[in-house]
């Protein structure tokens, strides 16, 4: 059953994203949470791929997170996608990993 309400690090599968070659891919939720809750219509998410290129903006997930591969969260990648995209709820990072996944965002917007 999906959550009732997006948070901060939650994973979701999303069919046929604009501008991606694959059929499907999974993005993590970046937005801050006040940015949830309101009725703005385009989320920021950052996109999961299963190909790792061992930078420092990446964050390692996998089965834990509900995917079937080990994979990396590219921060460097961050896009908005359509509020009602994000529907096909696939798990939540470990609040370690969201501290990394903080970290990658401040490296990949150069926020020191």
């Amino acid at each position: 059953m999906p959550p009732v309400q997006l948070l901060r690090g939650q994973l979701y599968r999303v069919r046929h994203p604009s501008g991606d070659p694959k059929t499907a891919r999974v993005f993590v939720v970046v937005a801050r949470q006040t940015a949830l809750l309101s009725r703005f219509p385009v989320i920021a998410c950052a996109p999961v791929h299963t190909r790792r290129l061992g930078l420092d903006t990446e964050v390692a997930v996998g089965a834990a997170e509900g995917l079937l591969h080990d994979s990396a969260i590219r921060c460097d990648g961050i896009t908005s996608l359509p509020r009602d995209l994000l529907s096909d709820y696939v798990g939540s990072l470990a609040p370690r990993q969201l501290d990394q996944l903080n970290q990658a965002l401040r490296l990949a917007l150069d926020l020191g």
